[in-house]
């Protein structure tokens, strides 16, 4: 099985983030980039695969911000292999929790979406995942860009919110906070091997 990790987003190239908005300044708590944050998970996560043997692609290495178009085309050309697409995201907009995003439609897709739900539960049992049952299953659906073009199952991950300040202050930016995401994503991966590739 081969992971495609993409980071959401630029990140900080000496010190200017690469990403108009994407960002909540909380002044003298501190300034969250999601592009910085997506990264930070996504390095996590290599480190663990690496240290597993779990073949992985990091879809945008680079600094800047690589467009929805490249990361997809880049995507595809892994599309004849046991593979699938897992883009990393931080919410805002005022809520609280994380949430999973598929494509319209029953796919292979919603049971990699299921199985994250059940990790993120783990983790942060005491804190909202947002769901969407209408269909059947927790995952919410969307015709965001890399959901709709990728050719393998893909699903978009929204990780707490950068504008509620204590999901900021006591999750998105401490090392305990992003570990426990780190955890959840990896966890799903080593059961997307084991239960569907």
């Amino acid at each position: 099985m081969l992971v495609l990790l993409d980071n959401g987003h630029g990140g900080l190239i000496n010190g200017v983030y690469q990403t108009p908005g994407k960002r909540k300044d909380w002044g003298e708590s501190g300034i969250i980039y999601e592009g910085e944050f997506n990264r930070s998970i996504v390095n996590g996560l290599i480190e663990k695969l690496t240290q597993l043997g779990i073949n992985y692609v990091n879809i945008a290495p680079e600094y800047r911000d690589v467009s929805l178009s490249t990361r997809v085309n880049r995507a595809n050309n892994y599309s004849g292999e046991d593979c699938f697409y897992l883009s990393i995201h931080s919410n805002a907009g005022g809520g609280q929790g994380s949430e999973v995003y598929t494509y319209y439609g029953e796919s292979t897709s919603d049971q990699i979406a299921t199985i994250w739900g059940e990790e993120f539960k783990k983790e942060f049992p005491n804190k909202p995942l947002r769901t969407d049952y209408s269909d059947g299953d927790l995952d919410k659906e969307a015709n965001f860009y890399v959901l709709r073009k990728t050719w393998m199952p893909a699903i978009l991950t929204e990780n707490f919110f950068m504008d509620n300040f204590l999901e900021f202050s006591e999750i998105l930016m401490t090392a305990e906070g992003r570990q426990k995401i780190i955890n959840y994503h990896l966890n799903t991966i080593l059961r997307v091997k084991n239960e569907i590739f």
